[in-house]
């Protein structure tokens, strides 16, 4: 989860001033912590509490379904100016929140902490359409979701970055380009077939999380979206350096830290 609160950090002040190098500051002035990590926060409190209150004769699906919409709207609600787009600004702040068929980029974003709490891979695919669905109901945003989840659980269990490209290519997306090649045209995108599978090739071309996070935001678009796609399997697959770590935490408030704190203790 972590590496997707970096590279949303990372990429937030290029979003709409793209930088297509990989050298550039990691954090500096425009940083900010994003839709992108609110919800991220926002969806692991959901699994937590879920697993905390689940009893013998709850509904697990229902009950995650119910505590991820409560807590995106009731975290949600404190950054009106986060970055929200205009269909999931009105999901955030409605009176009855319904999923509006959406197939944005926003389903596979805040999917992270899914990927790294799932005990099996179908756990891990179950899960992410339970969160998921919520909002982004489109079989294309449930596609982006779990391939980002998919990965993200590949990682963790010692799949190399081949294996990890071979799966999502068989199964979700064809990764038949390179970041180089795309990068010159590829352009402003909030959908998940436009920006995920870009989001996991940049990971599969790196060398280290550092390394895929400068990919990410130098492919331009979207930029704190693909950079925190990029970075939540990153982290999986390479970790997270000491000194990103304590710096992309700083961004973070006191609310929000005090749910990664939690999610931090919890999931170990």
């Amino acid at each position: 989860m972590l590496g997707a609160i970096v590279g949303d950090i990372v990429g937030s002040r290029f979003e709409f001033d793209n930088h297509r190098s990989k050298e550039f500051d990691l954090f500096g002035e425009g940083c900010f912590a994003t839709d992108d990590s609110i919800m991220t926060l926002a969806v692991a409190k959901a699994l937590m509490e879920t697993r905390r209150t689940l009893g013998p004769e709850d509904d697990f699906c229902r009950l995650l379904g119910d505590l991820t919409v409560q807590y995106m709207q009731d975290i949600g609600r404190n950054y009106p100016n986060c970055g929200y787009g205009g269909s999931f600004y009105h999901w955030v702040f409605s009176d009855d929140p319904k999923p509006y068929n959406s197939y944005g980029n926003g389903a596979a974003m805040r999917i992270s902490p899914v990927g790294f709490i799932a005990k099996s891979m179908d756990e891990a695919v179950r899960l992410s359409e339970i969160v998921t669905a919520v909002t982004h109901n489109h079989p294309e945003g449930i596609k982006g979701a779990e391939a980002t989840t998919v990965a993200i659980y590949l990682a963790r269990h010692g799949a190399s970055q081949s294996e990890i490209g071979e799966r999502v290519s068989r199964e979700y997306y064809p990764l038949d380009f390179n970041i180089d090649a795309i990068r010159p045209t590829y352009r402003f995108n909030e959908t998940c077939q436009d920006t995920v599978p870009q989001a996991i090739q940049c990971f599969l071309e790196a060398e280290s999380f550092e390394d895929a996070i400068r990919i990410a935001v130098s492919l331009g678009g979207d930029s704190d979206t693909i950079a925190a796609i990029t970075g939540a399997i990153s982290e999986a697959y390479f970790g997270v350096p000491e000194w990103i770590r304590q710096e992309a935490l700083s961004y973070l408030d006191p609310r929000l830290r005090e749910i990664y704190d939690a999610w931090e203790a919890w999931s170990k």
